[in-house]
């Protein structure tokens, strides 16, 4: 069994950003469908793509039904096989090390201080850190083959 992809339409060539949209899904799903992945995965992300390609809104409305594929497709597969898209660690430890050791470390440096306007010090570190982390993390998953070759940008 292979993995299906979106149908045309005729409304994929007038808007632009359905285009987009469609062109992101179907290069995930082509990346999906180079990794071996488990019969029971394909058939739930077939299951998803027949969701989308059965959707008969609006063009804004099949955009955000697009979307919301995607994200269920990556969540899926980072939940059941353990996939990951390239600097999906990069990006979500940014914002947890910015959280985690930013804020934490921008509230010492306004105390030590004693001028709270310094909290703001502590933000780049902590997204330093969390960046530096993140693209460990990816390197690490690329080295396990566990990265799909897709981004999402």
């Amino acid at each position: 069994m292979s993995i299906s992809t979106l149908s045309p339409s005729p409304s994929f060539n007038s808007n632009p950003k359905l285009a987009k949209a469609v062109q992101k899904l179907n290069a995930l799903l082509d990346a999906v469908g180079q990794k071996g992945i488990p019969l029971t995965i394909e058939i739930q992300i077939n299951e998803i793509v027949a969701g989308v390609n059965n959707f008969s809104g609006t063009d804004p409305q099949l955009i955000k039904q697009i979307t919301a594929a995607q994200a269920a497709i990556l969540k899926l597969l980072e939940k059941e096989t353990g996939f990951v898209s390239k600097n999906h660690f990069q990006l979500q430890w940014l914002a947890l090390g910015m959280a985690a050791f930013g804020i934490p470390m921008g509230v010492v440096f306004g105390a030590v201080l004693d001028n709270m306007a310094f909290i703001g010090i502590g933000l780049p570190i902590g997204m330093a850190i969390g960046i530096a982390v993140g693209t460990a993390k990816d390197a690490e998953a690329s080295k396990q083959g566990k990265q799909l070759d897709w981004s999402p940008n």
